[in-house]
């Protein structure tokens, strides 16, 4: 999973036990053709397998990726020794060498409420859910049979990928977001269908849109450093995983950064050449310079085509969903670090699922494997660091604003001053009133009153309205609100200690100021009216 920094593409397991042998060949065939088809769609993505290695259609998917160099991610129902009483022969020694060969190696946790009868269907059915409501897509070599929702078999793999048919004990599913690609495959027992059929279940453009973003993010960060900003002490025990996270929100944020610029930059062009175009026309129209409507022309095409590429490169977008990604990224590094077991992806709140699936989808496969071995404290650089920013935020906000206001201020009165001005000479030399001096060429300086007048009454209205400021007071009561809380939490913790419900309720408070900082920067998308 730590091979390099990007998010990979993982594709779930779930398939009978009892294929018929003279399918395997072309069961394998249509496995990978599946797989090379993501490989292609994804070029810039690692695709990793995830499964149980259960007999039949487990191992084949496994022993297929295998061929084609795609790493495998072993999720047991049970711990190894106690797994392998279920397999004989070829088929025990096949789960042995795959799972001493797969990068990771783990028995899925207990996603649901432990029964009081616990039996092995128990176990297999939490790593069934496990791998459908961790993968972006889940292969199901299936005869395409229903069986109950509460059973432990490939149907009900199948249904927890689709709508999310278990109750974790610790909340509710929000709807299944896992397509299938079921490929027909009939058992010994079964009838004699014909094996390889393939068949796509789910919202397919959802999916595309998922693998193209993420994709999208994985070529970009491959040729973009990553900021300097470290979150943990660089004297922590070795983690690949959190080593992953951490390199991960380095890249978002830089990414984030980056396209943050581009599109205040676009802004600035936009607004330049709306007041160019303004002061243009005057010319044209008070100056009778001709010539003049050519230069608006021109420049009206500068900024179709400037508005064109903004919305091309899609650099807010871009910069709102590179955030929210490394703030994601940036809590479950904590957390981890933390030794936490929850996962960023089962607190996200709906809106940012709906909105932002592949950064829910990439946080979601960001968060398998087992829970860190160490546990650390998480005051110093978590709490104490967040309330010293958000104290900090707060100063810069209230500045930001007060130079805004400011700024306005002088452009309202350079606008005030240059109308009196106008009406000064208009009432001594330009006729208002009975008696009147006289001046050459009094069109002159008319032509002028209103070329300035104009040009600045337009920058007036682009300062007024520049991107940002309108949402200014409601980011500093967020920072308010933010610091407070975590003043709170850092006495709750001098009084209690930490705890998982503390770990949990400070990830929770953060991905909500997140998403509420995102809505407000969709307000400040361009809106700029030729």
């Amino acid at each position: 999973m730590a091979l390099n920094d990007t998010i990979p593409i993982v594709v779930g397991v779930t398939g009978h036990r009892d294929l018929r042998p003279e399918d395997s060949g072309i069961l394998t065939a249509a496995v990978q053709k599946e797989l090379e088809a993501l490989r292609s769609a994804c070029p810039h993505s690692r695709i990793v397998l995830m499964s149980s290695l259960a007999s039949g259609a487990d191992q084949l998917c496994a022993k297929a990726a295998k061929a084609l160099s795609i790493p495998l991610i072993a999720v047991l129902p049970m711990a190894l020794s106690e797994y392998e009483k279920d397999f004989s022969g070829q088929e025990l020694e096949t789960l042995r060498d795959l799972s001493f060969s797969a990068a990771e190696c783990f028995t899925a946790p207990e996603t649901e409420a432990l029964p009081s009868a616990a039996d092995r269907d128990f176990s297999y059915r939490q790593a069934g859910i496990y791998i459908a409501s961790h993968a972006h897509i889940l292969l199901a070599l299936w005869d395409g049979k229903e069986s109950p929702a509460t059973g432990c078999g490939t149907a009900a793999a199948v249904q927890f990928a689709l709508n999310s048919t278990y109750i974790p004990k610790n909340s509710l599913p929000l709807g299944g977001n896992c397509p299938v690609v079921h490929i027909q495959a009939p058992r010994i027992c079964g009838k004699p269908d014909v094996a390889g059929e393939v068949r796509f279940l789910g919202e397919r453009s959802s999916f595309d849109e998922i693998l193209r973003r993420t994709d999208e993010f994985n070529r970009l960060s491959l040729e973009t450093p990553a900021s300097e900003e470290k979150l943990l002490p660089t004297d922590r025990e070795p983690d690949p995983k959190l080593t992953l996270m951490e390199s991960l929100y380095g890249k978002a944020d830089a990414l984030s950064l980056r396209f943050a610029g581009q599109y205040r930059r676009i802004l600035a062009a936009l607004a330049v050449i709306s007041t160019g175009v303004t002061a243009a026309f005057l010319l044209y129209d008070e100056a009778e310079l001709h010539w003049m409507i050519l230069v608006c022309g021109f420049m009206l095409l500068l900024a179709w085509l400037i508005q064109h590429f903004g919305k091309r490169s899609s650099s807010h977008q871009r910069y709102l969903e590179y955030r929210m990604l490394a703030e994601g990224c940036r809590v479950q590094a904590f957390l981890r670090y933390a030794g936490s077991s929850t996962a960023v992806s089962d607190i996200l709140p709906w809106s940012s699922r709906s909105e932002n699936g592949w950064v829910a989808s990439s946080l979601k496969v960001l968060a398998i494997g087992n829970a860190a071995s160490v546990q650390h404290s998480i005051c110093t650089p978590w709490v104490r660091e967040q309330h010293a920013y958000h104290a900090r935020s707060i100063t810069r906000s209230k500045r930001t604003g007060k130079g805004s206001e400011r700024i306005i201020r002088v452009a309202l009165w350079i606008s005030i001053l240059l109308y009196f001005m106008v009406l000064i000479f208009e009432l001594v030399f330009g006729g208002l009133l009975p008696v009147s001096l006289k001046i050459a060429d009094t069109g002159f300086w008319r032509t002028l009153s209103k070329l300035l007048l104009g040009s600045i009454s337009a920058a007036t209205l682009f300062i007024s309205n520049y991107y940002g400021r309108l949402s200014l007071s409601r980011v500093t009561s967020d920072h308010i609100r933010m610091e407070r809380f975590y003043a709170s939490v850092l006495d709750r913790i001098g009084r209690y200690g930490e705890s998982e419900e503390l770990l949990t309720m400070i990830a929770r408070e953060e991905l909500v100021e997140n998403i509420n900082w995102c809505s407000y920067q969709r307000e400040n998308t361009a809106d700029f009216n030729l």
